[in-house]
This record gives C-alpha cells, structure tokens and sequence, in this order.
C-alpha cells in the first residue's frame, strides 16, 4: 500500500468511485481509494439502479444530465458492462394539482433543451400498458430515464479511474484521521498510514462515523426503502414480445411508488409515509452486504394504491422483497464541497439518488479540488448550506419528513413543521401573537405574512389565502410605515487593524469611510457572484458586514479560508446575538425622530449612513437603508433589548398607522424596485455587469480583489446575459422561478424570481435574458403552469426609478 497520495477518497461506493474516476480523468492521477469491505458494500450494491434527468432545480438537473450521458464513456473506456437499459419514462398525475406541479417542473427544464413532455392518461396508457388511465389525469413522457447496474456501474468507475492510474485498497478500514501542523492529513488504516493532501468522505453509510472522526456531525441519516420484484408477469412477457421493448420506468406521485421492468417480472418501490431510520445514531461497522428484515405492512397503505394504479399487479406473485438503508440529508439533496474550517476534508456523501447524480457529484467535487471551484453552482448540494443548528436529532426529523413526503406535492407557499420551532428571537411569540404565519430559514422562525384571526395559509399553485394581506402589508409600506423583522439576515464582524485593507481584497466594492455604508458585491476568481452585502465601516477597525442568512457557512467558509496568516484580522458569524428590526416607508422617520433626540433629517442622517444612539432607553445600531426601496431604517440590537425595542417602535407608529410585514411583501417591494436576491439573481453564473450589480465593482481602486482581472474582462465584453424585469399579463398564478422566457415564441431565457408587485398592482418576472435582446420591449411570452403569458420589459423600476424616496425620503 502507498504511504503518499494527493487525495484519499474514503468508501467503495458508486459516488466515492465517480470522485475517484474524475479525479484521474482531470489529470490527477496519485490518487487512492480505501473501501473497508468490497466495493458496493453499502447501499450502493442493493439500489434499484433507476436514473433520470430531471429535477426541480435545473442546475442539480444538468448534473443529472451529465451522469445520464455519461454512462456509456465509462462502460467503453472500462471494458466493464453496466447493463444499461434506456427505457424511457413516465411521471404520472392522478390530481390537477399533481398535473400543475408536473407542468412547472417540465417548463423549468425548457431552456436547458429538455425533451420531455406533457402527454394526456390515455397516450401513457398506450405506452406503459400495466396502468389503469382512468386512475390518473395526464403524465410526462421523459425519453432519458433507465436503469443499470448498480455492481457494473461501480466497477465500471473503478476501473476507469485504475485505468488512468489510480489505486483502489479493499478491505481496508480507516480507523483515524489526524491533521498535522501542516495541514497535510494522516489517513490510518487497519493496514496502514497514508498521507494525503486532500480526503474525500464518501463512506456513505458511514459518512457520519468518518466525519465523527475530524469532530464534525454531519446532517445525514440512513433510511429503511423496501422494493419488491414480482414473479414473471405475462403482460410484461406480452409487452417485450410484440414491441420488442422493454416496459418504461413510471413514478406514481399520487400513489408514492415507482416501478420498472426487471427481468419477466416488474419491480416496485415506495416512499412510505410510515418510515423508519435505521440506525439513527451510529452505523455499525460491521454491517455489509445483508439486508434489513421485510416488512410489508408498513406499505401495505402504499401498495394497495399501486396494485390499483396498476392493476396487472394484483395477479403477480412476489419473489423477493428488499430492504436496505439509504442516506439522505434533512432536504435529500446531496451534501458535498469542503468542510468549513478544515484544510482539504471534502464531504461527497447523503447522494441517495447515487445513478441520476453520482457522476455529476464526483465532477463537481473533482473540479472543486482541483481548480477550487466546482464549476457550476451547486448551492442547492453544498455541505455548507447547513449550520450548527442542524443537530442529530434535527437531522432525524427532517430526513423522516422529507422522506415520508419524497413523492409529495410542495406548494411554492407550504412550510413543513418537522424541527420546528427551533430558533427563535425574543420577540416570537409577540409576532405569533399577531398572527405571524413563519417559515423556517436556516433554522430560524421568521414571519412570511400576518394572518387575520380565522384566516390560514391554503397551500396551492395559483394565489391563495396571504394574497390580500400580503398586499395590504405592502400598501402600508408604500403608504406610511411598516415594521418587520430582519435577524434572519447573517451579520459578520470584521475587526482587527488589518480588516479596512482585507475587506478592500475580499470586496469588489468601495470600503467605504466612517460612519458610512456601502453595497458590494463578492466575487470568485472567475469574477461570478458568490455573495451581495451591504458593509458598514464603524471606526476603520471595526467593521459590519450584512448578507443572507441562508448562506452564512457558506460566506464564512469562504472568508475563513482567505483571513490572513498574521492574525491582523478576526472575522466573526454574530448570528442570533445581534437581533434586528426595520421599519420602512414615508413616515419611518417620523417614527424614529419621536424616540430620540439627536437629528434624524437627510442633511444630519443621509442615505447610506449609519450610527449606534438610543432608541428609547435602548442602545442600537442604526443603518438608513432597506432593502423596500423606500425611506427605510435598519435597526442592529443586542437580543436582550429587541423587545423593548419592538414595543417601542409599535406603540411609537400607532400615529401613523404603522403595520407589521413580513417577507412576501418585502418580496414584492424589492420586485417593484428590481432588486435581485442571493442564491436566485446573485449566483455564481453571473457576472456583476450581467447581474445588474456593475456601478457597485470599483475597478479602478488600488486594490487588487479577488475577480478583478475577470471583472475587467467582463466589462469590456459586456458579458453575454442580462437581468431584466418584465410585466407579466397574469391571471390568477405569478412566477416561482426557473420558467422559460420566450421572445417572439423562441426560448431565450429563464426566470429567476417574482411574484405580485402588490403596490404597483402587476405581476413581475426576473430573470436572465441574452444582452442582445436586454432592450426589447415587447414580444416576450412567460410559460406559467402550462400557459404562455405575455409579458413586457420594465426598463425602469416600477417604484421610484430615480432614489428619491429612500434618498430624501
């Protein structure tokens, strides 16, 4: 065995033998795997195999893609057949909700060149003969769906990767893992030391055991899934012979089950609403290739919609019945990218849908460790998009949740209850009080809408039941004066005599003096966006930084890895010991000048300014800007004194009709004034000049930050998109995201938000469209629930299009 490598890759698994293969297929060839049994020895061995393409989010989608195409590549280049069966699939819907859902979710994948379509219940029944059309109301016919085997398509890796040079270590446990001074890693195993430069965990079953071993706990947690395969079926011998096919992979939604041809007979699996985790806190290391016991009673629920779905299936015997685990994270999507605050300790694992999305993790991650960006966004899979407050027994709930709900609808306006309440700020139950409806974001409880007594969110894809009162708390906004709370927001202290010249490298904008703030957006090295904030600059050692709070790991990994050697800069994620509120619309001034005596005016208290004074009794950071684009007030406060504050505000306001809002109508504020968002408009496929975002990048200051040579490049370009807002002719349903944009009945762009612009009284769409049509006014078509919308650019925000409001107020 080696006593050196460059990366280490922990678990034989088909997504530890993907990150392998890419690895060497990019050049890096001193490169190792150690599996503790046999490849395929965890979850990987007893998967059904299926694979598809698509997928809610169309960038986890092109992964999926990717992996799909990428099959025959390796069965060529290893010599190894993976037995591949491209048969083509079926998504069905036995509800019109079911069937809109299915509709947006095929538009999102039209301007990526999805082939897939809408087809009626009787042509999928022409195709997919075992079903009963008058179970279900239409379908999606999807041409790249399969399955394969999950054995060969291992090994197939495999050998690419030792084809290219690498080496593979079977039966051989890792039993610690230990950092030097250097930074460089001591992989022990029972057979063994190596040294590494990178690890990679992909232990799968283990992955928590493997990140145990560096004092991290992963939010990962394996689950029973029973499949069973039938008996040769004669419908299935009858289809084969007079078609000369096989019979098509079909996933029953309504019915919570998925089936596929195997062999004679079919095979049929289940996201049972009765589920249950298998070991829920330590996986043992002795299990391997063994089963977990039947329990058929536990889908019988499940089984019985199926066997009426497809009725050939009532006459079937049952040859086997399996039951193995499988991980997932508390959302099923994969956590994958380098571990905050460790050198070079990567996580690939929780990938339960190891064949749609193996081969697009192990090409991420290998180009993340190579070029050190994945080169795609990958948000939506990050191991940072968690925080410590994902603890084991959060992780249990929300796997459970998100398992038992796999094949569920979720309404774009649905916030699931497992894990909640888990944080909260002191003044929660104040806004519960008046009728707060919350949504859970990166843990916390933060108010969506203000519900009136008697009135309750109906989940659905059109408007709903907040749509008058989300409007109401908007008009309030734009009318007089609103409060909200803001805590949800990630605050960052940056200190230390070297911080004003570190932040000037890490921020493509202008640090700006004291007393002052400033918009600037972060730049990777490529010059894409990783992250919008608005920096306040307190006394030239001590600065503020502002961002979204879903990405607060994420930012602090980055910075982190950035902060200088000399310990002249600390950087801190304050999270719930900085609390906050804003109020915001024409009269948040007077409200404010009613609690303190210093001079409130634009002449003494500009735009863009920020200061600490006593608000009440209370003493507060206060910053005049909001993100409404009206004359607005961000108010900073240690959590002891926010609700002091809160009533303050409340009872200082009723004057003026103040009104609590939460964050759908701030939602449609930010709309009518064009204001992108992080992770939606701001992400890392779009350049600053594209993003809108260009007069915020100081090009020409002294500082030489990250993604300045490719930000000067891209204004020399111009780019090639542009963020646009268009004025959609909608009727009773508003934009999600990710639907197609379509000019002169040609699809040339994507949404990337919207909703309803209630103050304006419109529907908005934004989103990204080449920089050639960035002018045209009209011709646009949006694709909303199967239906082309007319649409019409906005060159100009809806409110305020030249800064008066929130700049003289």
């Amino acid at each position: 065995m080696k006593n050196h490598a460059r990366v280490v890759v922990i678990g034989g698994g088909v997504v530890g033998c993907s990150v392998l293969y890419h690895l060497t297929k990019f050049g890096w060839t001193d490169v190792v795997l150690v599996e503790r049994s046999e490849l395929t020895s965890g979850s990987t061995w007893h998967a059904a195999g299926g694979m598809h393409t698509i997928n809610g989010d169309p960038n986890v989608a092109k992964l999926q893609k990717y992996t799909v195409e990428l099959y025959k590549e390796i069965e060529e280049y290893s010599g190894q057949d993976i037995g591949l069966h491209m048969t083509s699939g079926l998504m069905l819907a036995a509800t019109p909700e079911r069937f809109d859902w299915m509709k947006s979710l095929l538009a999102k994948g039209k301007y990526a060149g999805g082939e897939a379509r809408l087809i009626s219940a009787e042509e999928a029944y022409e195709m997919m003969p075992l079903l009963d059309p008058k179970q279900f109301v239409g379908a999606v016919f999807d041409p790249h769906e399969g399955h394969l085997d999950p054995y060969g398509t291992t090994h197939a890796y495999a050998k690419s990767a030792k084809k290219n040079g690498a080496e593979i270590y079977l039966h051989t446990k890792v039993e610690e893992l230990l950092q030097t001074p250097e930074g460089t890693w001591r992989v022990v195993t029972d057979k063994g030391e190596i040294r590494a430069e990178h690890v990679v965990n992909a232990a799968g079953l283990w992955a928590r055991e493997v990140g145990r071993m560096v004092g991290l706990e992963l939010p990962v947690l394996a689950m029973e899934h029973m499949y069973l395969i039938t008996e040769d079926m004669p419908e299935v011998i009858d289809f084969n012979r007079t078609t000369g096919k096989e019979l098509m992979h079909c996933v029953d939604f309504d019915g919570e089950i998925y089936i596929r041809q195997e062999r004679n007979g079919m095979l049929m699996g289940t996201y049972e609403k009765d589920c249950r985790p298998w070991s829920p806190i330590e996986t043992p290391w002795s299990f391997g290739h063994e089963l977990l016991a039947e329990d058929l009673e536990r889908i019988t629920n499940e089984l019985e919609v199926g066997f009426r779905h497809f009725p050939a299936f009532n006459n079937a015997g049952i040859k086997k019945i399996i039951n193995g685990p499988f991980t997932f994270s508390p959302d099923g999507n994969p956590l994958v990218g380098p571990v905050r605050g460790m050198t070079n300790f990567w996580s690939a694992c929780a990938v339960m849908a190891g064949f749609s999305q193996g081969g697009g993790v192990g090409l991420a991650l290998a180009n993340w460790i190579i070029e050190g960006d994945p080169g795609f966004d990958v948000f939506a899979m990050d191991v940072c998009r968690y925080g410590d407050y994902a603890t084991l027994a959060y992780t249990n709930a929300k796997v459970r949740e998100n398992y038992s709900r796999r094949f569920s609808i979720r309404y774009p306006n649905e916030e699931l209850p497992a894990a909640r309440p888990l944080l909260t700020t002191p003044v929660y139950d104040r806004l519960k009080a008046e009728g707060a409806v919350f949504g859970a974001s990166y843990g916390l409880e933060t108010p969506l809408w203000f519900a009136p007594e008697g009135v309750e969110d109906r989940f659905s894809w059109r408007r709903s039941t907040d749509f008058d009162h989300v409007g109401a708390e908007a008009r309030a906004v734009r009318e007089s004066v609103g409060l909200m709370e803001t805590s949800g927001f990630a605050k960052y202290s940056v200190s230390g005599e070297g911080a004003a010249v570190w932040l000037d490298h890490m921020l493509a904008g202008k640090v700006p003096p004291v007393g002052r703030m400033a918009l600037c957006p972060m730049l990777n090295e490529a010059g894409k966006l990783i992250g919008d904030f608005t920096l306040a600059n307190l006394d030239d050692e001590d600065f503020l930084l502002i961002g979204s709070g879903i990405a607060e790991d994420y930012h602090m990994r980055w910075f982190e890895s950035h902060l200088p050697e000399d310990g002249s800069v600390e950087i801190d994620a304050l999270g719930l010991s900085l609390v906050g509120l804003a109020v915001a619309g024409p009269k948040a001034r007077a409200v404010l000048q009613s609690l303190t005596h210093l001079d409130l005016s634009s002449e003494a208290f500009p735009f863009m300014a920020i200061r600490e004074l006593e608000l009440g009794m209370a003493p507060v950071l206060i910053g005049r800007v909001s993100y409404t684009g009206d004359l607005g007030y961000e108010i900073w406060m240690r959590p002891e004194y926010q609700r002091y504050v809160f009533e303050t505000l409340m009872e200082a306001g009723k004057p003026f009709g103040i009104r609590l809002f939460g964050l759908r109508a701030l939602n449609a504020l930010r709309l009518e004034k064009s204001y992108g968002s992080w992770s939606r408009e701001y992400r890392p496929l779009y350049g600053p000049l594209e993003a809108g975002l260009g007069r915020f990048v100081a090009l020409k200051k002294e500082a030489n930050f990250i993604g300045k040579t490719a930000a000067i490049e891209e204004k020399l370009s111009g780019g090639s998109l542009r963020l646009v807002t268009l004025v959609v002719k909608a009727r009773d349903a508003d934009v999600l995201g990710d639907e197609p944009i379509s000019l002169n009945g040609e699809v040339v762009g994507w949404v990337t938000s919207g909703g309803y612009a209630h103050a304006a009284g419109c529907s908005v769409a934004m989103g990204y469209v080449p920089k050639a049509h960035a002018q045209v006014r009209d011709g646009w078509q949006i694709e909303v629930l199967g239906e082309m919308l007319e649409a019409t650019l906005q060159p100009a925000p809806l409110f305020d299009p030249d800064g008066l409001h929130m700049r003289q107020g």
